[in-house]
């Protein structure tokens, strides 16, 4: 992987949140590619629940400033940035004050999901592409994981079609059994599609569950990587019609040397 230029784009990444298994392949893939020389920047929200002090996440001024559009309504975008620690790996937070000032992640203190996470998501995926073209930084392989990033994908490929610093980039996503229940705001397509993307793009949309969002992702990704062990029925099946180049679930032993075959021969074979 030396030299290569990976984006990773997740919901969590361990050490600032805690462990499960997308933040912990989300610390332990991009470790993998740096030990490796590549080149490597990790993006993720900045949920409320993120000790600043701690973890030592100040602002980049020059990155911040710009205001993102989401279902009409302007939404400034905040960049900080940390390290972390031990592995000389920068991590870049997505924050605006409306959608992740909460001290909680996804859902509140009873369970429920925020009713807002399809603005979330949404603001997430156009606030990377949108730091990364300031960044003028091309990345080789673009690798997402969890659902709150999932529309990066379909962002990319449709509304950022025209931008000429993805023009050689390939998308993976990671795909986890790590869900949730009932469905994201029914609204949701339509706020997409004020963004000028089309019918055809999101039907899966018209109801956004777990399911339907990774089945969006999985559509507008270029290869694809089983991150559990079981996952849905109905994602399972999905995966086998998209017919695109597939990783299949690896153990932790296994995986450091299947990941970068998968990388080098695969996706940029």
């Amino acid at each position: 992987m030396k030299d290569k230029r990976i984006l990773y784009v997740s919901s969590e990444v361990v050490p600032y949140l805690p462990e499960t298994e997308i933040s912990s392949a989300s610390f332990d893939a991009p470790r993998l590619v740096n030990q490796q020389g590549g080149q490597i920047r990790i993006f993720m929200p900045r949920y409320g629940n993120i000790n600043e002090r701690r973890h030592q996440l100040h602002e980049v001024i020059r990155l911040s400033g710009i205001n993102l559009v989401v279902n009409d309504l302007d939404m400034p975008l905040i960049i900080k940035v940390a390290s972390i620690p031990k592995e000389r790996i920068q991590v870049y937070f997505i924050d605006n004050d409306e959608y992740f000032k909460r001290k909680a992640t996804l859902t509140d203190e009873d369970g429920n999901l925020f009713s807002d996470n399809d603005e979330r998501a949404i603001f997430f995926a156009k606030g990377v592409i949108e730091t990364v073209k300031k960044l003028n930084w091309a990345p080789d392989i673009i690798h997402v994981h969890g659902w709150l990033a999932a529309l990066l994908p379909l962002y990319l490929k449709e509304y950022y079609k025209d931008e000429p610093l993805f023009n050689e980039s390939k998308i993976v996503t990671s795909v986890y059994s790590q869900s949730f229940e009932g469905t994201l705001n029914k609204d949701m397509a339509n706020k997409i599609r004020f963004d000028n993307i089309n019918d055809a793009a999101i039907k899966n949309l018209d109801s956004p569950t777990y399911n339907n969002l990774m089945k969006v992702a999985i559509d507008y990704s270029d290869a694809l990587i089983v991150g559990s062990e079981t996952l849905p029925e109905e994602l399972e099946s999905y995966l086998e019609k998209a017919d695109k180049p597939t990783l299949e679930f690896k153990s932790k032993d296994e995986f450091g040397e299947a990941y970068t075959g998968f990388f080098n021969e695969t996706v940029l074979g």
